[in-house]
């Protein structure tokens, strides 16, 4: 068994997005991690898990710096306009964090200084301390944050150079304290292929990420002398941290460490180390390379898995600011309503993978899955009841073999969709194995014809609706995760109380008898004209 399949049977749950860094507006991008989190935060509770679910912003840095002055405004007043931007997004999204990180707040100083002054006091595998002070003389790209070798760099037409990620990067030459990264070599390629095979995910990332370690570490330059927006270094007030020392301890100082530390009913013993960092591909070095080595270099276990998933594109275009294309999500959701977007991010493209966002493919999943598929399964079936039925749960006779074989379909999904979910990969799977059970429920009306069964054997109609109406409260339960409005709505109509709408609670069948309240639409038709 591995380490992450055990993590899986232990009861507490820590999910985190990345904290969104404040120079820019909120995007499709950011939308993606925060809704792929909040499902899983979602599914883990009402599976029964203990869960923390963490997002914030990252506001230290250069960046940073130079976008409050181009603003005419000091750098406080910047990011915390541009952060809460961000914690709006969260509740237009309708997620269920538990907590809001900002690495402007005393807190997570706090942290990071004994982070540091921890790292400094102990000794890397080579015996020689972790920090120490140096010069650094190479190329930063202001725009990532990050420092690149002459490898990596290409020159454009301009003569600059670009960074992979096409930043600009600058020849920067100043003191700096140096974070003994070299030594940590070996054991982070052993911690990948013995220790925690599972760590990095999906398999290209991992690949890319081992590739790179092989490459050769070189020590990292973890402080500037050159602005001041940031956390000043221990005892030397000279040197703000790299902004990525810094952000990176958001994860843990949301956790209140090391305040907690020694208390076993605290947020840190209770949630560390962390179940998942959901990430973007391209901060997936910092997250699986740096920070397992911060860690363990401060005495501290790393986290036990970090995903990255893949990045969008819009009408086959990358986002970009000189073509004016980025995607709002609050935009998104004034034009195709919340669940349907959410539904669409994690339905269209496998997680890893990346996606095209584009008007016809939202709206084909919005008319044919959710419309035609599901939203059509519940309005026919619970209209037909109102009319026919009485308007509550119809009584059911003997099950036939067709019977039979769709409920245990939907008595299958459950499993299904835990482990597909168990990787943190597979939403698109997930949603699949649900919406296959709806294809097969449309099918059932169809060949059972309960309006016929009305006038030659009501008995029986009762049975095909009773069917009917379980596959539907089990396949809502399932999918509040995704689409929690309109789950809790279509619960709503098929009257069944809060405290049965947990995984714990798919076993307990609809009750003959129960009054049925007059139902409504859930998905409507996109109207628009579809390529």
């Amino acid at each position: 068994m591995q380490p992450w399949t055990r993590a899986l049977t232990m009861t507490r749950f820590y999910i985190t997005t990345p904290i969104y860094y404040v120079n820019d507006a909120p995007h499709i991008g950011h939308a993606y991690t925060t809704v792929a989190c909040d499902v899983l935060a979602r599914f883990m509770r009402l599976d029964g898990r203990d869960v923390h679910f963490l997002t914030g912003t990252d506001e230290h840095g250069q960046k940073v710096e130079k976008a409050a002055r181009d603003a005419g405004t000091s750098p406080q007043e910047f990011t915390d306009r541009v952060s809460q931007n961000f914690r709006d997004l969260a509740v237009e999204l309708d997620v269920s964090n538990d907590d809001f990180i900002r690495t402007t707040e005393p807190r997570h100083k706090a942290c990071c200084a004994e982070l540091w002054r921890r790292m400094a006091a102990r000794k890397a595998p080579d015996g020689q301390d972790n920090i120490y002070l140096g010069k650094y003389a190479g190329w930063y790209a202001v725009r990532d944050e990050a420092f690149y070798g002459e490898d990596e760099l290409t020159t454009g037409p301009d003569g600059r150079k670009r960074a992979p990620s096409g930043a600009e990067a600058e020849w920067v030459e100043e003191p700096s304290y140096f974070f003994r990264l070299s030594a940590w070599q070996d054991w982070l390629l052993d911690y990948y292929a013995r220790m925690n095979p599972e760590f990095i995910g999906p398999l290209t990332r991992r690949n890319e990420v081992i590739s790179f370690v092989k490459q050769g570490l070189n020590d990292l330059s973890i402080s500037r002398t050159t602005f001041s927006w940031g956390v000043q270094v221990p005892d030397d007030s000279k040197h703000i941290m790299y902004v990525w020392l810094d952000a990176l301890s958001n994860y843990v100082s949301a956790l209140g460490w090391p305040g907690n530390e020694a208390d076993q009913a605290g947020l840190f013993a209770r949630f560390w180390p962390a179940d998942l960092h959901m990430v973007g591909k391209d901060i997936v070095r910092f997250h699986s390379v740096y920070w397992p080595a911060f860690l363990m270099a401060a005495g501290l276990e790393p986290p036990k898995r970090v995903f990255a998933h893949g990045w969008w594109t819009v009408e086959g275009q990358k986002m970009s600011k000189s073509l004016g294309n980025a995607v709002k999500p609050s935009e998104m959701i004034a034009r195709y309503g919340l669940d349907p977007v959410r539904y669409f991010l994690l339905r269209e493209v496998p997680f890893g993978q990346d996606g095209d966002f584009n008007q016809s493919a939202i709206i084909r999943r919005i008319n044919t899955d959710l419309a035609n598929d599901l939203g059509n399964l519940g309005q026919r079936v619970l209209s037909f009841i109102q009319k026919n039925a009485g308007a509550v749960v119809p009584p059911p006779g003997r099950f036939t073999a067709e019977d039979r074989k769709l409920l245990d379909a939907a008595a299958a999904m459950l499993p299904i969709v835990r482990a597909e979910l168990a990787q943190h990969q597979s939403f698109n799977r997930a949603l699949e194995a649900i919406f296959s059970v709806v294809g097969d429920a449309n099918r059932y009306v169809d060949s059972q014809a309960p309006w016929t069964l009305r006038k030659t054997d009501p008995a029986r109609m009762q049975t095909v609706l009773y069917v009917l109406i379980e596959i539907i409260r089990r396949v809502a339960i399932l999918l509040q995760p995704f689409m929690p409005g309109s789950m809790a709505r279509l619960l709503d109509q098929l009257a069944i109380p809060g405290e049965a709408r947990s995984f714990a609670g798919l076993d307990r069948e609809l009750i003959p008898g129960t009054a049925l309240p007059t139902p409504a639409g859930i998905f409507p038709r996109d109207q628009a004209s579809v390529a």
